[in-house]
């Protein structure tokens, strides 16, 4: 029986880009899919007392710079030479999210391929409603209707729900998986999913 691998994704996040196609590639080689989670990270780190690394542990001699030195390592691991730090970083990702809740489950996995280079490889400002649009039209979504969505109560309220919900099961952060009932927290823990996986 096919295995899930459930993501819970925010485009805020560099570590979701840089997960994005191990996880696929993972996913491939054990038959399992990949069921996208759209959540807000701002809104998890206000229900957690979280924090992005880079500002909760700026005070730590030497933390973010291994950090760094790690995400060099993930990066040339996995052949993502294209990343690059987007320029707006930390950006507010509420019309993207909301967007993704607006679509069906199936048409999610399209949507993040559509985007992730943009931002996290061409450093688009992920607020610029205009070229957000262009390129969501050229890469076959209706972006008038996906940004009238973002407006109704009903989207915003699944986004704040998703949100509690997976909060509430343990996620703290993005990227946060699940598979089998088990959490996985960050992009190190691809050897853990693939433990997982294999397990019979």
């Amino acid at each position: 029986m096919s295995k899930t691998i459930e993501l819970i994704f925010d485009f805020v996040s560099p570590n979701a880009y840089l997960i994005w196609q191990p996880l696929q590639d993972l996913a491939e080689k054990y038959g399992a899919t990949v069921a996208i989670t759209p959540a807000f990270l701002g809104g998890m780190h206000k229900l957690t007392g979280n924090a992005p690394p880079f500002i909760r542990d700026a005070e730590v001699k030497g933390k973010n710079e291994y950090a760094m030195l790690e995400l060099g390592r993930f990066v040339t691991k996995h052949g993502l030479s294209k990343f690059r730090m987007n320029p707006k970083f930390p950006f507010n990702t509420i019309t993207l999210q909301r967007m993704l809740v607006a679509l069906p489950r199936d048409k999610r996995a399209g949507f993040i391929e559509a985007l992730l280079p943009a931002i996290w490889e061409q450093g688009l400002d992920a607020t610029d409603a205009d070229t957000l649009g262009k390129i969501l039209q050229d890469s076959g979504f209706d972006a008038e209707a996906l940004f009238a969505r973002t407006q109704d109560p009903a989207i915003k309220q699944a986004l704040i729900d998703n949100t509690e919900k997976a909060v509430a099961r343990g996620a703290f952060g993005i990227p946060t998986m699940f598979v089998d009932g088990e959490i996985y927290f960050g992009k190190e823990r691809l050897g853990q999913i693939e433990e997982q996986l294999a397990a019979p």
